[in-house]
């Protein structure tokens, strides 16, 4: 999948899928990594792992770089469609939630990073 000049690969690193396929792959990894309750403990009280950070930051991540592919690749579509609100919208409530926590980093957004500082603007 890409993003521009950026190419995202799965898992290891070395494994190139399409955007769909990395799409598919990604939202099944997720619902994994959110049903394992040794990660997300479902009971009240029961503590996070000391790396539940990590996993929300990889989970994070991941998900920024749809939203760079579908900025750089679907984005003409997306108007066309007249869906661009509900897209920015999105893409503007994430961006101020993995911002306010440090959740992705900088050098990750470089891809769709002009977007990212016009949404962040003060």
């Amino acid at each position: 999948m890409k993003a521009g000049r950026y190419e995202y690969r799965w898992a290891d690193g070395t494994t190139m899928v399409s955007a769909p396929e990395y799409v598919e792959l990604l939202m099944n990894w997720i619902e994994t990594q959110i049903d394992n309750e040794h990660i997300f403990p479902k009971k009240t009280g029961e503590p996070f792992p000391p790396n539940f950070e990590d996993f929300v930051k990889r989970i994070l991540r991941k998900l920024f770089r749809v939203y760079a592919h579908i900025y750089h690749s679907h984005f003409p579509k997306i108007v066309t469609l007249n869906e661009q609100a509900h897209l920015n919208t999105c893409f503007h409530r994430y961006l101020l939630f993995v911002s306010e926590f440090q959740l992705v980093d900088k050098e990750e957004m470089v891809p769709i990073q002009k977007l990212v500082e016009t949404i962040l603007k003060p």
